[in-house]
């Protein structure tokens, strides 16, 4: 029988896989017992805290067990928790706390040399100042990793547990309900305010049982999560995936692809899910050659467009058997369409594959809309926020441009915002960014728009070459007018060493926006 929240899903998995490793994370290695036994003494110190039912526990933590206990804690006692960005600055993540209400935060004092409790308490500092930023619902902030000024650390927080009954906590863990929220997944908020996307324990657990079920996710997985546990890609389609099939979770912090080859080959890594730029990022790097990937099965990714040449390479020259492309969003519990085992090249490249069973998906005046049991419960404390989302009928509108083929399948050409209209007609930077590649001298391709005074705006391009292609900035532009239609082809390429990115690897159209203004006269 399928279990329905968290809580339940860590004491299931404890019955079912005991004995074999749940999380391997450096000389940190707990089997499916010893994990639920975490969990457990995490739920007790977080009661002994007072973290009511409904309270929110963010996490602001690299990839790492702690995280993963803190969380799962966290949800046992009935709290919400929400997973803040490691890229954000002080302030960015002072206003999520400050939203969401936080009671509590579990954070570190050293990661890539930051110390966040230091950060936080520096921009609450200079908010007091300011009379702008404050945080009076934090109560408590505990550090998972040492100990920092005015943080419990990590050993002291389960040691104040102690004082909790396991009776206690299991009858609070028993007490969370399928419907009660899970989790707020604060939008990237690239452009304006992010929101707080509310979603529950039950539809969490349904979607993700599906996507496991149909990458074919296994017990005896090995499962390298380099996509950061702040987003969905990590936490859900990552370490909690493997906690519903008994597969292995060996979280990775940071993203480096030598440390990656070294890691997939010492510890036999069958499952490497990633957005494209991870995959491209090892078949270039020079010395793949001196690694054993043979180890790797599965790979799962997703983008508005994926070359069919980046498909057969991985197949070719890395040895996945299944190659998988999804589409999803927040806002849908991270999971809408996905192609399934057995389609064709250009279905993966080209598509999103199909709805997951239950999803209902439609194309409103070029817009995706979303219908089922994945859509979000709404915008956390936004009402309005949340009506313009969501239709009386509840149809989600994901602010995502797309097409169905005959199949079913979903193809994403863009958001509405970034479709660009140059002289009257509609051109999708995802098109041209899809075309740029097939270059041989081009590995990847940005695409934003940029003011013209005779046609409106004109596509600028950002492009990376492959290692050693020799092309310059004028012969792409040459290249890409004999190729596309005029009004396609951008009128500016610049020649970059790499796009920047989001922590989920999506490009920041916006940085690129600024950048190729100042570039124009």
């Amino acid at each position: 029988m399928s279990v329905e929240t968290l809580p339940a899903l860590v004491r299931q998995a404890a019955a079912v896989h005991a004995g074999r490793p749940a999380v391997v994370d450096g000389e940190q290695r707990l089997d499916f017992a010893a994990l639920a036994e975490a969990v457990m003494q995490a739920a007790r110190a977080f009661l002994a805290l007072g973290i009511a039912r409904g309270d929110r526990v963010a996490i602001w933590a690299p990839n790492g067990w702690a995280w993963q206990v803190a969380a799962l804690g966290a949800q046992s006692v009935g709290a919400v928790l929400v997973p803040l960005n490691t890229r954000w600055k002080g302030r960015e993540a002072a206003e999520v706390l400050a939203r969401s209400r936080a009671r509590a935060l579990v954070t570190v004092v050293d990661f890539l040399g930051v110390d966040y409790v230091a950060r936080l308490r520096d921009c609450l500092a200079r908010g007091a100042v300011d009379g702008d930023l404050a945080l009076p619902d934090l109560r408590h902030i505990i550090a998972a990793d040492g100990s920092g000024a005015g943080a419990l650390d990590w050993r002291s927080f389960l040691d104040n547990g102690r004082a909790v009954s396991v009776a206690d906590a299991e009858t609070r863990a028993r007490g969370v309900m399928p419907d009660d929220i899970s989790d707020l997944i604060f939008t990237a908020g690239t452009t304006g305010q992010s929101k707080g996307v509310a979603c529950t324990h039950g539809q969490t657990l349904r979607v993700f049982r599906t996507w496991a079920e149909i990458v074919g996710l296994r017990p005896r997985d090995r499962y390298l999560v380099v996509n950061p546990y702040f987003h969905t890609f990590g936490y859900k389609a990552g370490w909690l995936a493997c906690l519903l099939t008994g597969a292995t979770c060996l979280p990775h912090a940071v993203f480096d692809v030598a440390t990656v080859l070294e890691r997939v080959a010492r510890e036999r890594i069958t499952v490497l899910p990633g957005p494209p730029t991870l995959y491209q990022s090892i078949l270039d790097h020079p010395e793949r050659g001196r690694f054993d990937l043979s180890s790797l099965r599965l790979a799962v990714t997703g983008a508005a467009t994926i070359p069919v040449e980046l498909i057969r390479r991985m197949r070719a020259e890395l040895s996945f058997e299944t190659i998988l492309t999804a589409y999803g969003l927040t806002e849908s519990c991270g999971v809408v369409t996905m192609c399934r085992p057995g389609d064709d090249l250009e279905t993966i490249a080209r598509t999103s594959g199909r709805p997951i069973p239950g999803v209902e998906v439609r194309i409103v005046d070029g817009e995706v809309r979303v219908r089922g049991y994945n859509v979000m419960r709404g915008y956390w404390n936004d009402p309005v926020a949340t009506a313009a989302a969501l239709d009386a009928d509840g149809w989600l509108r994901t602010g995502d441009i797309g097409a169905l083929d005959e199949r079913g399948n979903l193809r994403i050409t863009d958001r509405c915002k970034d479709m660009l209209i140059v002289g009257g007609f509609n051109v999708s930077p995802a098109e041209v960014e899809g075309m740029l590649v097939r270059h041989a001298g081009v590995a990847q391709a940005a695409v934003v728009g940029v003011p013209d005074l005779r046609l409106g705006e004109v596509p600028y391009a950002f492009v990376v070459l492959r290692p050693e292609a020799q092309v310059g900035s004028s012969a792409l532009v040459a290249w890409a007018r004999d190729e596309m239609a005029n009004y396609k082809a951008p009128r500016h390429v610049e020649i970059v060493d790499a796009l920047p990115m989001n922590a989920a690897g999506k490009v920041l159209k916006l940085e690129l926006r600024k950048r190729a203004a100042a570039q124009l006269p």
